[in-house]
């Protein structure tokens, strides 16, 4: 019996529960471009309007460039992968489901328990940002509120320049001004009333409808990539204009390590692809959707590695553009892709334009990761693993809306009243880990059912899972001890419910039993 956590879950009963119809099952309205969407949607976010400038600053100068290839490699090696699981076995457990049908079920529970790390906690991340970027777009309207409810429990704030800022965010900017933030009207905060009522927002949409929360993003992603492109053509005419200006901000593009690991020099390189990984959480996001797709087997690939591969591109121009038009010491901040476009001469309305595309563009992020989320809360559900509650589709909506609701009002009571300085990271840990049991469950695939027809076909087996497996292993090791140590923790919680619940409850293990 002890041999029984890593029994497998059947595909046959996984192709089964994909072609189910009904009331009871998810609907499939998700063409092509939708699915392209939803993966531009997650992928298009914090990572290009807030981290490139900080990892910039911090590790990697202008070879922030390198650590985007780096980190897109990775992503490549892995998204080859998930194309070839999420055609073979288009249901909506994502990584969860390949790991139950190859690795086992002990495997299958961790990754599941990982993913809902990524997706909750993320989402979380992302809606303390957009909030920042809300509350400072309203305040250029004269709208103000009260700075106790604008940051998470016990967040500092200080009035600069008439606004209330979040002191760990403008504390470089005061420093390069010679302002003492000890000075300053200081305030603590309670609540985060914009990011509660964010992710509140969201979660309505998507208990409204697949097809409805699709065609939003869609929307919404066709405004924030023109304004991606906007933010290349301005400083693209500016460089072809002004080119010594670049290359001289591009000097050094690799600056020296300081002598610490992560600080620069190559190792700087690799710290920054481990952190931007953030800017990636996503496309893996497409294959939760498999079960509400059309035509799952041919569309699944194309959502998966076309939004990869769009924005991968969009990721790299941008951060090459941003190094060589500012100084990369000056963009350790939270809004680094607004301080670009500013120093261009004679465009004065690039901040407006930035913030209102971290608005629309941080807001798709949180819906694609709700949606993830609740999906891989359904298919767990369905597994046994998780309460029934989780699995139940709304009548006529045809969503899981209990699962949408619960997580979402966690979600929103996170963002609203925790501060999580490292959650980035957390969460880029936790994708890491994704990736690395897809890539090795295609490499088991291969070996143990080497006839299955296979609509997608991933290539260079097993050379492409091996470098999937290595590179994300490796962004992993370039993470601070303190992520791997939370990572363990939350883990090992979800081993005591795995152990004390969802073992006994299991279909796979009942069956066994029989």
């Amino acid at each position: 019996m002890a041999g029984s956590i890593f029994a497998t879950k059947p595909i046959n009963t996984i192709m089964s529960e994909a072609s189910e119809t009904g009331e009871h099952s998810l609907k499939r309205a998700l063409g092509p471009v939708n699915l392209v969407s939803l993966g531009i949607g997650a992928i298009i976010g914090a990572g290009i309007f807030v981290l490139t400038g900080a990892a910039a600053a911090k590790y990697a100068g202008p070879a922030i460039v390198l650590s985007f290839i780096l980190a897109g490699s990775a992503c490549a090696f892995a998204g080859l992968c998930y194309a070839e699981f999420a055609s073979l076995i288009p249901i909506a457990g994502s990584a969860y489901t390949y790991g139950y049908a190859t690795l086992g079920e002990i495997v299958a529970w961790i990754i599941g328990w990982d993913l809902i790390l990524e997706y909750a906690f993320g989402a979380a991340t992302v809606a303390s940002g957009w909030s920042g970027y809300m509350l400072s777009f309203l305040q250029d309207f004269g709208i103000r509120i009260p700075p106790q409810f604008t940051s998470a429990y016990g967040e500092p704030l200080v009035q600069y320049n008439g606004h209330w800022e979040h002191l760990s965010r403008i504390k470089d900017t005061l420093a390069s001004n010679g302002v003492d933030a000890a000075s300053l009207p200081h305030m603590t905060a309670y609540f985060d009333l914009v990011a509660f009522l964010a992710i509140i927002a969201v979660t309505v949409v998507l208990i409204i409808g697949i097809k409805e929360s699709a065609n939003l993003n869609s929307a919404i992603v066709m405004i924030k990539v023109s304004i991606v492109l906007i933010f290349i053509g301005v400083t693209g005419v500016y460089f072809f204009r002004n080119p010594s200006h670049f290359t001289a901000n591009w000097h050094p593009f690799i600056p020296p390590n300081t002598g610490t690991f992560g600080q620069f020099g190559w190792s700087g390189i690799a710290r920054g692809a481990a952190v931007i990984f953030f800017a990636y959480i996503g496309f893996d996001a497409v294959s939760t959707a498999a079960q509400e797709a059309i035509n799952p087997k041919k569309d699944m690939p194309i959502g998966i590695l076309g939004s990869l591969v769009i924005c991968t591109i969009l990721y790299i121009v941008v951060s090459g553009l941003l190094t060589g038009v500012v100084s990369y010491t000056a963009l350790n901040v939270s809004d680094p892709v607004a301080i670009g476009i500013d120093a261009v001469p004679g465009v004065r309305w690039g901040s407006f334009l930035v913030k209102l595309g971290a608005i629309f563009g941080l807001g798709t992020v949180m819906l694609v990761m709700l949606l993830g989320q609740s999906r891989v809360f359904y298919s767990m559900s369905n597994d046994g693993l998780l309460p029934p509650w989780a699995s139940k589709i709304h009548p006529r909506f045809r969503t899981p809306y209990l699962s949408s609701i619960v997580v979402g009002i966690f979600v929103a009571i996170f963002a609203a009243m925790i501060p999580i300085a490292v959650l980035g990271e957390l969460v880029s840990i936790g994708t890491l880990l994704a990736f690395v049991i897809v890539c090795a469950g295609i490499w088991i695939l291969r070996v143990r059912r080497p006839e299955m027809v296979r609509p997608f076909t991933c290539p260079w087996v097993p050379f492409v899972p091996i470098m999937g497996i290595l590179i994300s292993g490796a962004l992993m090791v370039a993470l601070p001890l303190a992520t791997w140590l939370r990572l363990l923790i939350w883990l090992a919680f979800g081993m005591f419910i795995y152990f004390f619940y969802s073992r006994s409850h299991s279909r796979v293990q009942k069956a066994l039993n029989r």
